[in-house]
């Protein structure tokens, strides 16, 4: 059995490649060897949010803190909440992030496959996120 305390490890910017705005990660859970589960604490401050990205094996999102909105390509922008469970199966083109007025945090978990977890894609843009969900 492995402990990773609290705040044992520390937490990193968003790459700004792959994020707007601010948001901070914490790797508590990234396993080697044969192990392919690995995943992080995602901060998003409000307005910030995620690049469009895919995962090879899918990705769990578990929101803990916060309001945010995600939005699958082709679909709405879908606002959640702390305790919302949300899937994003294979391959499916997605983001993810806070709303412009209020941050969220979330857990998320995700395979990889030959060594890749996530496929990131070309960043959202204003006026795909000031859409927001529908009312």
């Amino acid at each position: 059995m492995e402990l990773t305390r609290n705040g044992s490890l520390p937490s990193i910017k968003g790459a700004a490649d792959y994020f707007t705005g601010h948001v901070r990660i914490d790797m508590p859970f990234q396993r080697g060897g044969t192990s392919r589960v690995g995943g992080g604490i995602v901060t998003f401050e409000p307005g910030a949010r995620s690049a469009w990205h895919t995962h090879p094996l899918g990705q769990t999102l578990i929101v803990t803190a916060g309001k945010g909105w995600t939005q699958c390509e082709g679909g709405p922008i879908v606002e959640i909440h702390a305790g919302d469970i949300i899937w994003c199966p294979p391959g499916h083109k997605h983001w993810h992030g806070a709303t412009p007025t209020t941050a969220m945090t979330h857990i998320a978990i995700q395979e990889a496959l030959d060594g890749k977890a996530v496929e990131w894609l070309q960043k959202v843009t204003d006026e795909e996120y000031l859409a927001g969900p529908p009312a």
